[in-house]
């Protein structure tokens, strides 16, 4: 199951479930639109990987299937 971190790895700003601006590479690192585009050339920092638009889980399988709480911040 594909885990939704709730914000950018690299800024904080949240990022819900429903956002069209969370961009993740194949290991689920989460980043905003504007740090991937701005900071990281559309590349993960973390493995080098690209960066994609995260995908939407519909509303009703987010009370089955919720999105993490756990916020990751990339260190330096």
């Amino acid at each position: 199951m594909l885990e939704l971190r709730p914000g950018c790895e690299y800024c904080d700003v949240n990022l819900p479930p429903e956002s069209l601006d969370a961009v993740i590479c194949s290991f689920e690192c989460t980043f905003c639109r504007d740090c991937a585009e701005k900071h990281l050339q559309g590349k993960c920092p973390n493995c080098g990987g690209e960066l994609v638009r995260r995908p939407i889980r519909p509303a009703i399988k987010l009370e089955k299937f919720p999105a993490s709480t756990v916020r990751v911040l990339r260190e330096g």
